[in-house]
């Protein structure tokens, strides 16, 4: 393992801020040889607007822009990104059908980029993208660092997801008691509130309170949305 993969893999474990870690996230691109980079995460819950958390060290106009123009919905380096987790480099064809958005990111210094996406068991994805302004990326310089640019794409979803699912959790919800998690997940497993009393030997009435508690400080509406928000939240693991 290459030192600054070391170093990174130190900071990304006891990271407690999305920041941070983006902060060195970027460093390590810059060593690849990329003076651009961007992490998008998008969280599954709520399951009818998925929270999207968006890092990038991109020129502060042409981020503006971006937004503005609502290319965070037409961008096809996202399409690509959401329907398959191979690796991704720009060019004509990937950018055919949004023509306006290559020119305008080429104008803004954004000329050559590679993306690679990441999912895991709990419904996050995210996707790391690095560019820079100058010098494409030939065959030879993608062989050699490609490999490196994967397992930066891995680390740095592996702790966003984490670090932001965790500030997200303290900032929207109370802990759940172990009793509380342990009857959400037998609801989860389609057990009723009167099975569950019989497989805890609790009576239903101990079964509904913790219910409505769980329902409570997750902010939801019914034991379902509950059950649902609980497990995006990693609460149910």
């Amino acid at each position: 393992m290459h030192t600054w993969q070391a170093d990174l893999l130190d900071i990304a474990e006891q990271a407690t801020s999305e920041q941070v870690v983006f902060a060195n996230v970027s460093d390590a691109a810059r060593q690849l040889g990329f003076e651009f980079c961007a992490y998008g995460l998008q969280l599954p819950y709520p399951l009818s607007s998925p929270r999207i958390v968006w890092l990038n060290n991109y020129p502060p106009a042409w981020r503006e822009h971006y937004l503005a123009q609502g290319y965070l919905g037409l961008d096809p380096t996202i399409a690509h990104g959401r329907r398959s987790q191979r690796p991704l480099l720009w060019d004509d064809a990937v950018f055919a059908a949004t023509p306006r958005l290559w020119h305008e990111a080429r104008a803004a210094g954004l000329r050559v980029g590679w993306a690679q996406s990441s999912l895991d068991a709990r419904g996050v994805g995210g996707m790391l993208t690095v560019a820079r302004s100058a010098e494409p990326l030939g065959a030879l310089e993608l062989a050699a660092r490609e490999h490196r640019l994967k397992w930066l794409a891995s680390l740095a979803h592996l702790t966003l997801s984490r670090v932001v699912g965790d500030r997200l959790r303290l900032e929207t919800t109370e802990a759940l008691t172990p009793r509380e998690c342990e009857i959400l997940k037998w609801t989860a497993d389609g057990k009723s509130a009167l099975e569950i009393s019989h497989i805890l030997s609790l009576s239903k009435t101990t079964i509904d309170f913790h219910i409505r508690n769980a329902i409570a400080k997750l902010q939801t509406a019914n034991k379902t949305a509950a059950v649902v928000r609980a497990a995006m939240l990693g609460m149910l693991i």
